[in-house]
């Protein structure tokens, strides 16, 4: 079903002028500052606002906001409605509160979901079906899973999580299970499935020391990376342990990040780790970059009318290091809920999100629309690159993700309780659009690979040789090519969620043919570098990645 509508309320003229001054101005500082980078419009009303994002393995997004927003904009099909007693807005809804978008038909198909998917968390599992996990309400313990097919819908599973997860970040393991940490008053974990039946939660202290012991604790939707020694690192507030999840114990303890802010929930700032980059099948080091975020006190602070400038810091540190410390990088704007995406060509692009206040309805100010690229591989001093602005406003309940061809795709914005279209400072936002990194753009299309073979949708095993022929239109610089492994994410809130970039080992590049070419390069040797799945496979010369190919390692 394709749905292109226009929005059902009008934007007031208070509104259009705040937009227009945002807009007139922005751009005025983008003309000398912006390094690239364009915005096209897919679709001005999908409908929901796209809280959550999730790419699967036939190019298909999934999205979906919460149950509880009142009616949406897009209509259930064939009359079907939602009856839940449960439900605090509606009893009886026939609008969607999730949606499917078709990247290559730019469109969108509704979904059925049953339960309150509010502030939830997922992953994708082995075989491509995305596990999404608890919510608000009548779905804090339930499990909901979908299949990537073309008909297919959403299967909810009641009381699959022993506690109550709403706000707890998602990491799918190298045993193909996902653990689900924390939650709103949840300092504890629990796996997905389970095994032999046990439906245990173990307890987590670390939760509960960075808790800032009042009603919004500071420390929700932590920040969580697999490390290349199959402990995982979770920051929460600003600070962060190794943790080995199988013993129930702290590894390491990182030191806290200077100036003590903090940078998750609600204060968000974003996190990724950094392109793990492998030689003759090793992996050198794990760094994490934990950028953005909002002083302490913003949110009292915000809540009383006071809206603090967001920081302008990032904080970067090697994990794998005996003694790591945290290197401090100040970025071009100030941002708090901005979205970090890693790009197929290892850079990471920083998005969306507001100058100032914090995560919370009606909580932020000043939205940033200038998206930064930064180059983990320059020198400190050189690795940010203000790239052009968009129009709209992504402010709290926003969302970025990378797509197969390269482009992000942004969504979401819903600073509200409910669905508002007039008369607030930032209205719900349904529409849809692209953002297209520099590498995409035409004067590029010379030097761009494109893959010709293995075909996508590909298995390989761990360690494995793997011969990837590429070819180009023009002349090739044959010390400039690599080939990027990227995990697809769960994006919601700030942070995605099993996000991770691996650059693969690489022999030299031979020519195969007229204009084509073949780099044989090594897949990572276990599921602590890479757990098992589907990976979008780039072929990267000159800094221009080619369109990715789905890749299955098992």
């Amino acid at each position: 079903m394709s749905l292109i509508m226009e929005k059902k309320s009008s934007t007031p003229l208070p509104h259009l002028l705040i937009l227009s001054f945002l807009f007139i101005s922005t751009s005025l500082f983008s003309l000398t500052h912006a390094a690239g980078g364009k915005w096209q419009l897919l679709l001005p009303n999908v409908g929901i606002s796209a809280m959550h994002m999730q790419l699967l393995k036939n190019d298909r997004v999934v999205m979906f906001d919460r149950t509880d927003f009142g009616k949406s904009n897009l209509p259930l099909p064939n009359g079907r409605c939602r009856n839940n007693p449960n439900d605090t807005a509606l009893k009886v809804d026939c609008t969607a509160h999730s949606a499917e978008y078709d990247v290559a038909g730019n469109k969108i198909r509704p979904l059925f979901v049953y339960s309150d998917v509010w502030c939830s968390s997922g992953s994708v599992n082995p075989s491509g079906t995305l596990v999404q996990t608890g919510g608000f309400n009548d779905g804090e313990k339930r499990v909901r899973t979908y299949d990537p097919c073309a008909t297919c819908d959403w299967k909810e599973i009641e009381n699959a999580l022993t506690n109550r997860r709403w706000y707890a970040t998602n990491h799918e393991l190298p045993d193909g299970r996902q653990i689900i940490i924390g939650g709103r008053r949840e300092f504890n974990y629990e796996f997905y499935p389970k095994s032999g039946g046990s439906m245990n939660a173990h307890s987590l202290p670390f939760l509960v020391e960075t808790s800032d012991g009042n009603a919004i604790e500071n420390n929700l939707y932590p920040f969580v990376f697999l490390n290349v020694d199959g402990n995982l690192f979770i920051f929460a507030n600003n600070r962060a342990i190794l943790f080995d999840y199988a013993a129930g114990k702290i590894v390491k303890t990182y030191p806290t990040i200077p100036g003590g802010d903090p940078r998750s929930y609600p204060s968000t700032g974003s996190a990724v780790l950094l392109p793990l980059k492998s030689s003759k099948g090793q992996v050198v080091a794990a760094e994490v970059l934990v950028c953005g975020g909002a002083p302490k006190g913003s949110y009292v602070k915000a809540a009383s009318g006071t809206f603090v400038e967001a920081l302008k810091t990032c904080a970067r540190i090697k994990i794998t290091d005996p003694s790591p410390q945290w290197g401090m990088e100040t970025m071009p704007l100030a941002r708090v809920m901005g979205d970090m995406t890693l790009l197929a060509n290892g850079d990471v692009l920083i998005i969306n999100g507001a100058g100032s206040g914090t995560a919370g309805w009606e909580l932020g100010r000043n939205p940033v629309l200038n998206p930064v690229v930064y180059k983990p591989d320059n020198a400190v001093g050189s690795r940010f690159e203000q790239q052009n602005p968009s129009t709209i406003p992504r402010m709290y309940h926003s969302a970025a993700i990378l797509l197969r061809d390269g482009r992000v795709l942004v969504g979401g914005s819903n600073p509200h309780i409910r669905y508002e279209f007039s008369n607030v400072l930032f209205p719900t936002e349904l529409a849809l659009e692209a953002f297209s990194p520099s590498y995409l753009e035409s004067q590029f299309a010379s030097i761009r690979p494109s893959i010709f073979s293995p075909l996508s949708q590909v298995t390989v095993g761990y360690g494995q040789k793997l011969a990837v022929r590429f070819s180009i239109t023009g002349k090739i610089a044959l010390n400039s090519v690599s080939v990027t492994m990227v995990s697809p994410s769960f994006t919601t809130h700030s942070f995605s969620m099993n996000q991770r970039l691996l650059v693969l080992a690489s022999e030299n590049v031979i020519a195969v043919g007229n204009l084509k070419f073949e780099v044989q390069v090594t897949t990572p040797a276990t599921g602590n570098l890479a757990p098992s799945g589907y990976y979008l496979l780039y072929v990267v010369h000159q800094q221009i990645p080619s369109e990715g190919i789905w890749v299955k390692i098992k």
